[in-house]
């Protein structure tokens, strides 16, 4: 059996969609666990919900005071029966053969303890083109190794399209409460623990994206919450890969690139240098390190490069740059943000 934990709260506009896009899913054996999180709707999520578990023995309801996202999935994980879980929304559809071709893959690659898959956007990509770049380029990332060295950039996985085995939890533990993105730093754990995660080529869940989303409105997904919570992983992955180990170079000598890179030197990283391209910074120390041009980076073989501009392009102009220097991503460069 798989199990669907979905959390809801005041979700009754949005709800029925989405259990019926569960209910018509080509896998049969599966439940679908619904956590109402203290809806204060006058019942109308319960309502909802109820309807459901009542004609559909698949669907469960649990009923709890409001206490938030983290503690709502781990009271369904704990009610869960089935021997991997899978995460949904309530704002969100998924496609008709997405437990199974999940299923399948974990079944067939018991070396895989993660499954995700493509996403579609189901919101407006004009009116949100930040979001539909994020999707573009999560799907871009279609293999354990580029989940692996992406995870420092943003979350490569979208949070309900996954599929993962439960025992996962009991040996590496599960979701985690604080000032952080609960699923972030979930897969950042997992992940440093040689957990392999893997994603499906096909499309089988639309991401919606409405105004009250979770990512959009809590201070825990604000974008400084995941250079705060990926600092510490960065830093021991870098001890593992980095040869020049604990000497590298940020490329980006802007302020809030600093500050943000800056929060590695609490975990034993030295940051050697900057690099820009900024004629103003270039050749000058800021905040107490050169700034390097192009031309005067050491290669490969002297140096780590860490790429720590967020604006949208940059990390991939750096890179090709980089590598066309000879530069290997995992291996003396690797971009984190």
């Amino acid at each position: 059996m798989i199990s669907v934990v979905l959390p809801a709260r005041n979700a009754a506009a949005t709800l029925p969609a989405a259990l019926d896009s569960l209910a018509g899913q080509t896998l049969d054996d599966f439940e679908v666990v619904i956590v109402d999180d203290g809806s204060d709707d006058g019942g109308a999520t319960r309502a909802v919900a109820a309807a459901f578990s009542g004609r559909d023995s698949r669907f469960r309801l649990l009923s709890r005071p409001h206490r938030g996202i983290v503690a709502a999935l781990e009271a369904g994980i704990a009610a869960a029966r089935g021997w991997a879980i899978a995460r949904m929304d309530a704002d969100d559809l998924c496609h008709p053969d997405r437990l199974l071709r999940q299923a399948r893959h974990l079944d067939a690659n018991p070396a895989v303890g993660l499954v995700s898959c493509q996403v579609a956007f189901g919101g407006d990509a004009r009116a949100a083109q930040g979001y539909q770049t994020h999707i573009d380029w999560c799907n871009s990332l279609t293999s354990y190794q580029a989940i692996r060295l992406g995870i420092f950039r943003e979350s490569p996985l979208p949070h309900p399209s996954v599929l993962f085995r439960r025992e996962l939890i009991d040996r590496h533990g599960g979701y985690r409460a604080g000032d952080f993105p609960e699923d972030y730093e979930l897969w950042l754990r997992w992940l440093e623990a040689g957990v392999v995660m893997d994603k499906l080529p096909q499309t089988l869940l639309t991401w919606n994206d409405p105004p009250g989303r979770l990512s959009r409105v809590d201070s825990r997904y604000h974008t400084e919450a995941f250079f705060r919570i990926k600092a510490g992983y960065l830093a021991r992955f870098l001890a593992r890969i980095n040869p020049c180990h604990p000497r590298v170079i940020v490329a980006g000598a802007g302020r809030i690139t600093r500050r943000r890179a800056e929060r590695l030197l609490d975990h034993g990283i030295v940051i050697e240098a900057w690099l820009d391209i900024d004629p103003d910074k270039v050749g000058k120390r800021v905040a107490g390190r050169p700034v390097l041009p192009w031309d005067a980076v050491p290669g490969p073989e002297a140096c780590f490069v860490l790429p720590y501009v967020a604006c949208r392009g940059a990390t991939e102009e750096i890179l090709d740059r980089l590598q066309s220097r000879g530069f290997v991503l995992g291996q003396n460069c690797l971009p984190a943000a």
